[in-house]
């Protein structure tokens, strides 16, 4: 197999609604890409789900975003995957930056733990405005969203949601909403 290697300006900017970076796409095609390498990474992972305004719908699509539990014995094996994947151009514990070749989309990977899982899914689903509304929300009753995937805390430091998506809302007092009602 012949990689071709492409090297691409990372501005540090993770939102998946105004990303600089590479080049929007229709949904489906991005869905198919987000699939095709969620496909290849699930034999290394205990939990994978794609992410972002994929799993919001979004007709278009700036970025691929995806959470994961890497397996413990597959540490060392996700990077060497994703390097066939495309350019990595971030590279990082908890967050790896691949440019998808061929397709000039950047591909973001979350790891998660088995604690963070839920949380770091919320927020890396999104929007924006939406996880500002959430985070807002826990402000105003001197609680903080963490967006690192840690959960949400009470003024106390203690952990009082976090486990589910559902449970930040409930916690918040807030309806639930479905990730493709999430604007």
């Amino acid at each position: 197999m012949v990689m071709i290697m492409v090297v691409k300006y990372s501005n540090g900017n993770h939102d998946d609604d105004d990303n600089s970076e590479g080049e929007a796409m229709k949904l489906q095609e991005a869905m198919t890409i987000a699939q095709t390498v969620k496909k290849v990474l699930t034999p290394y992972c205990d939990r994978i789900e794609i992410a972002g305004s994929i799993r919001r719908r979004k007709p278009i699509v700036h970025d691929i975003d995806i959470v994961l539990i890497e397996k413990p014995e597959a540490a060392l094996i996700i990077p060497s995957i994703l390097a066939t994947i495309g350019t990595i151009t971030l590279y990082g514990s908890k967050i790896k930056r691949v440019l998808y070749v061929g397709a000039d989309i950047n591909i973001d990977i979350y790891t998660a733990t088995p604690a963070s899982w839920s949380i770091l899914l919320l927020i890396r689903t999104g929007s924006k405005e939406n996880n500002i509304r959430l985070a807002t929300i826990a402000m105003t009753k001197g609680w903080k969203l963490k967006a690192n995937g840690d959960g949400l805390f009470n003024k106390h430091g203690d952990r009082i949601a976090g486990d589910t998506e559902q449970s930040i809302y409930q916690v918040l007092g807030i309806p639930y909403q479905e990730p493709h009602d999430r604007h």
